[in-house]
């Protein structure tokens, strides 16, 4: 008696964990041509499955279900017909000019569990979903070359109200950097053409360039280091000045050589006060706060909504600087 096919489901498709990329910095000039460039993209990395039933499975990074999260996203499922896919890509929340905001996206992400407060969202901050890999497509195109994965996902058309395929650049490797920075994207992934697809593998094969801005802040408090930090600052509270203010605009944890920490510690003792030099204060717990009369340069990606810095890391101390001169363009609502 001949046996009837399992039919294909999303939960039977292999289960792939995304590729990642190492940071790092242009390939050199004479393999250039040999390499793919693609916009770094400021949001959720996805999976996405799609059996071929007309339904999506997307999965985050960690594995996790996030399909509730995103029901815009839903009528991607029947796209391409009966072919079982798998893609890889980035949900994105898009700002009034375009581009990805993931204090926006925030908004939407941790709904995958609540379906009517998702449904509100949607209606409120939609999503965009951006593909740029195929990894299954009948069969495992896991050992294809980038490009011949690329021309793929291309032909499949895949442009709908809620996803698109941007295209990828091969060769002019700088002019996309630049291009990047004019337009105040996050950066830059570069792609070897003859690179297969590592699940799960931080390969150096893809390399991540971030554009990172740097500014001057004013250090106003600190938090204490744990374990082998103790007695240490783990973080510093930084703000800038504007309208007469110091505004506090964040934390920052990284960046220092321990001989800096040390020094930093003892600067930030010598400088102890009892009052919280920003206004308003921040709702920060267990801070010490501190004269505001130390500057120091800090590295980070974007700026919140808010002001915030992200992911901001020490770069140096600014002794030739006072605290008034490290005012800077702050957001209206900070002002």
């Amino acid at each position: 008696m001949r046996s009837t096919p399992t039919a294909v489901t999303a939960e039977n498709l292999p289960l792939i964990p995304p590729m990642l990329a190492t940071p790092g910095t242009l390939p050199p000039s004479a393999q250039d041509a040999r390499w793919a460039y693609e916009t770094k993209q400021d949001g959720q990395r996805a999976m996405v499955y799609l059996p071929g039933d007309g339904s999506v499975l997307l999965r985050a990074r960690s594995g996790e279900d996030i399909t509730g999260a995103y029901p815009e996203l839903r009528p991607l499922g029947g796209a391409l017909g009966p072919t079982p896919a798998i893609l890889d890509g980035e949900v994105l929340a898009l700002d009034e000019r375009g581009r990805a905001d993931f204090q926006l996206l925030q908004s939407r992400m941790g709904l995958a569990h609540a379906p009517a407060r998702a449904a509100r969202r949607a209606a409120q901050v939609p999503v965009h979903l951006v593909l740029f890999d195929v990894l299954h497509l009948g069969d495992s195109l896991l050992r294809t070359p980038y490009t011949r994965r690329r021309g793929r996902l291309e032909e499949l058309g895949l442009d709908g109200p809620y996803w698109s395929t941007p295209g990828a650049v091969v060769g002019h490797g700088a002019e996309a950097l630049r291009a990047t920075r004019e337009h105040g994207l996050e950066g830059l992934v570069c792609k070897r053409l003859d690179s297969v697809y590592e699940p799960g593998v931080r390969s150096r094969a893809w390399i991540k360039i971030r554009n990172l801005h740097s500014e001057d802040v004013v250090v106003g408090g600190w938090l204490p280091g744990k374990g082998r930090l103790s007695g240490l600052p783990g973080a510093v509270l930084v703000g800038q000045r504007a309208a007469g203010r110091l505004r506090y605009v964040g934390g920052v944890g990284t960046g220092w050589s321990e001989a800096e920490r040390a020094e930093l510690a003892a600067l930030l003792r010598a400088a102890e006060t009892g009052a919280c030099p920003f206004d308003p204060v921040p709702e920060v717990s267990g801070a010490h706060w501190v004269l505001p009369r130390l500057v120091g340069e800090v590295s980070y990606s974007t700026r919140t909504r808010a002001g915030l810095l992200r992911q901001p890391s020490w770069l140096r101390l600014r002794p030739d600087l006072t605290p008034e001169e490290s005012a800077a363009d702050l957001p209206d609502d900070l002002l």
